[in-house]
């Protein structure tokens, strides 16, 4: 299949991941702008609290760094989170994520994408 083809279809199957989810389908006339799915203020809040993080514990990825249970960490976080809103919560969780991503100590660790049929609940 031609490039260009595959660019005429991927509207085509947002929508029907959109259309599984329950969410509201979007125009395939208009073109889906990345600023619509991503919050560049959540990132910033977390670039700066990463960058902190690293006069505090060390670069992402440097050698000898101390090892910590990021994701009980994560979980008190988001529990966190539920008892009192504060978006600050959400920021660090995230942050333990991405961590524990690059930095791995999970003994098997990998990356494997599949749909596994759960997905969030629609709140009303």
């Amino acid at each position: 299949m031609k490039s260009e083809q595959l660019e005429a279809i991927k509207p085509f199957f947002s929508n029907l991941w959109r259309w599984k989810c329950g969410l509201k389908e979007r125009s395939l006339n208009k073109p889906v702008d990345i600023g619509e799915e991503w919050s560049y203020k959540f990132e910033s809040y977390m670039r700066k609290r990463l960058l902190f993080g690293s006069y505090r514990y060390g670069p992402m990825g440097s050698k000898g760094k101390p090892q910590y249970d990021r994701m009980k960490y994560a979980i008190e976080k988001i529990i966190e989170y539920k008892a009192t809103g504060n978006g600050e919560c959400l920021v660090d969780a995230a942050n333990m994520m991405m961590l524990e991503f690059e930095e791995n100590t999970h003994p098997l660790f990998h990356f494997a994408s599949q749909d596994d049929g759960k997905h969030t609940e629609l709140m009303t």
